[in-house]
């Protein structure tokens, strides 16, 4: 009798460890699409990546749902956005600490409930209030997902990777989200936790770029962000014998000298070994570049 017991014993609690392995989810480590997509090639045609979803547009406000639509209905783009964290830890997207430069809210964003924050509206540049509100990063995945349009995510301090990466794979956008990281270990910390998606990582120098082939993360895994000035012209053909594609900063002084210089700074700047633009002027710079929609 007291056999049988035993036996009835380790049948139950055996069934339940199993329906319980049962209900795990288990996360895909199938490599993000964009790996291949942005392999360094001879022949890859140039990219556009959107400051903020779009800056400097009249009626259009940084990190926008609708600007960002806007911007993808005129040109072939990616778009860097920004992602911060509500008071009651939504999501949503949004450069600054504080409300005021953005919205017609005031006071730092993570005092607000996301509820709260729909009593205010975006706000263009120029300080032309819009109808549009603050969007949560979920809905912009799922637009970006629905118009195969590729994400760049700049994630704010208030903000844990892992949370982020917790809603890419919610969402099941690896395919069309690039984390962004701004050093050594954060890039190393973003690829244990997600081996399977694409990193910006920062590569400004031989030296920064020599730290991270010291790394456990493939050099298939690595977008080169040479930042926000021009580098050697040597890193950019290290960068592409690694088979790596490279970013360079147009936004702000780089972006300035070609309004005042003339837009065809795009093209030689392309020459010297540029793939990818993160720009505030991306019409001027798609245009300057020959990229059509």
């Amino acid at each position: 009798m007291r056999i049988t017991f035993i036996l009835a014993f380790l049948v139950f609690f055996s069934c339940k460890g199993n329906l319980k392995d049962s209900n795990k989810v288990e996360v895909s480590k199938k490599a993000s699409a964009l790996i291949k997509t942005f392999k360094y090639a001879k022949d890859s045609e140039p990219i556009i990546s959107v400051h903020r979803g779009g800056v400097g547009l009249a009626n259009y406000p940084e990190n926008c749902l609708e600007t960002i639509q806007y911007v993808n209905e005129n040109i072939s783009a990616v778009f860097e956005i920004d992602v911060a964290k509500t008071k009651d830890d939504v999501l949503v997207l949004m450069h600054d600490n504080t409300l005021d430069r953005t919205t017609t809210g005031t006071d730092k964003l993570d005092k607000y409930t996301y509820q709260e924050l729909l009593t205010f509206n975006l706000v263009d540049d120029f300080g032309n209030g819009t109808k549009f509100k603050i969007p949560k990063f979920a809905d912009v995945l799922t637009w970006a997902k629905a118009n195969n349009a590729i994400l760049t995510v700049d994630i704010k301090r208030s903000v844990d990777v892992l949370e982020v990466i917790n809603e890419i794979r919610k969402y099941e956008a690896e395919d069309i989200s690039v984390i962004i990281t701004y050093d050594v270990e954060q890039a190393v910390r973003a690829h244990q936790l997600a081996p399977d998606l694409l990193l910006s990582v920062s590569a400004r120098n031989q030296e920064e770029l020599d730290r991270l082939l010291k790394t456990s993360i493939p050099t298939q895994n690595m977008l080169a962000f040479t930042g926000t000035r021009l580098s050697e012209v040597q890193l950019y053909q290290n960068l592409h014998d690694l088979g790596i594609q490279t970013i360079l900063g147009t936004l702000g002084n780089l972006d300035k000298q070609a309004e005042a210089r003339g837009d065809n700074l795009y093209m030689t700047w392309r020459k010297l070994g540029i793939d990818v633009f993160a720009t505030d002027r991306p019409f001027q710079a798609a245009a300057a570049l020959n990229i059509v929609k």
